[in-house]
């Protein structure tokens, strides 16, 4: 809230969410609520996916619930004070879309699978994809910039907490607000090119030109490094 809170927004402005609003801190049921209450456009994280998946029975084993638990779930759950997830908020997540095309901006959760086109992707590569999308070697598409965010910027090689990632044709803006080595919230202005930051823990806010805020990435320390293993 603090970041929107601080940006000049106009009528003319459209926001957009990339996912996990859940399981990053202690009030992920009013987040919830803000973006859905207010209509803004959000897609599909992996943490609303693990959730559908452990409530749906597709993975609902002892050890993915607990994945999930100790991935943020945890905290989620305690933010429904009555302990139960509405059933309108699981609705809302399953009607949550995996991409969005912008015209000139691609927005996905995590990336795209570089080796299948656009018709092949699955709302799992969309969602996980790590390594794979952040190797690429040339711009998936020639034409388009893809914004995502999933994978925590200074886990990238290059990159320094609170930095954006930039590659060849995509920009990760994920800087880990919840994380103690990072706290930064981060939004981005596609159109005017800033970036707009809130530091969750000192209540700090800045704003800088994209140029300034991003690290350029070197596509074959990532191959070299495939620091990426993790599911959360």
């Amino acid at each position: 809230m603090a970041l929107l809170e601080n940006i000049a927004l106009t009528s003319e402005d459209e926001i957009y969410f990339l996912g996990d609003l859940i399981d990053r801190g202690p009030q992920s049921a009013q987040v919830v609520n803000f973006v859905k209450d207010n209509n803004y456009p959000c897609l599909l994280g992996n943490h609303e996916q693990m959730l559908l998946n452990i409530l749906t029975s597709q993975e609902r084993s002892s050890a993915t619930m607990q994945a999930w638990l100790y991935s943020g779930g945890q905290a989620t759950v305690a933010s429904y004070k009555s302990a139960t997830i509405p059933q309108e908020h699981l609705e809302w997540f399953k009607n949550l879309p995996v991409f969005l095309d912008l015209g000139d901006v691609w927005l996905a959760h995590a990336g795209v699978d570089p080796r299948k086109s656009v018709e092949e992707q699955t709302a799992e590569e969309l969602c996980w994809i790590r390594d794979d999308f952040h190797s690429l070697e040339a711009p998936y598409f020639t034409d388009k910039m893809i914004i995502v965010g999933h994978t925590i910027t200074f886990t990238i090689p290059g990159v320094a907490p609170g930095q954006l990632a930039q590659g060849q044709g995509w920009v990760d803006i994920d800087t880990g607000a919840y994380h103690p080595r990072s706290g930064w919230l981060t939004g981005l202005d596609v159109a005017n090119k800033v970036v707009y930051q809130a530091n969750v823990f000192n209540r700090n806010f800045r704003s800088l030109p994209l140029e300034e805020a991003v690290a350029i990435i070197d596509p074959t320390e990532i191959r070299g490094s495939r620091r990426h293993k993790q599911r959360a």
